[in-house]
């Protein structure tokens, strides 16, 4: 089985892509700053459960890479907080987006409070 096959790392991924798009209308003096860090916090949320994935022989090393994922995921509603406060996205868009958060931090959670179901063995 691949990490790829994780519903939350596809989510995640997908998510990643479209705030990656979703940046590039963002002002030009945005690139160092907001586009820059919610693009890393997103893409930081599937690089981390991948990593946690690989690690999954080591019970506290799949949990601790899957906690590393979902304060990623944190990271990214707060930066959405900042792109709506500066006009760059809409009420609706943000909802939209942070639904989507919401969504795979459930999943992520799952995964932590379940690691027998993703191939992690009880020590």
């Amino acid at each position: 089985m691949s990490y790829k096959t994780l519903l939350a790392y596809q989510k995640s991924f997908d998510l990643a892509m479209e705030i990656f798009h979703l940046t590039k209308k963002f002002p030009k003096s945005e690139k160092f700053s907001l586009s820059s860090q919610i693009i890393r916090s997103s893409r930081a949320v599937c690089s981390a459960i991948t990593e946690g994935y690989r690690k999954r022989q080591y019970v506290k090393h799949f949990k601790s890479k899957l906690s590393d994922a979902d304060s990623e995921n944190s990271e990214t509603q707060l930066w959405l907080d900042f792109a709506l406060a500066c006009e760059y996205i809409s009420k609706e868009r943000k909802r939209t987006l942070e639904s989507k958060c919401e969504e795979i931090g459930k999943l992520i959670n799952y995964m932590m409070f379940n690691p027998e179901k993703f191939g992690v063995k009880k020590q």
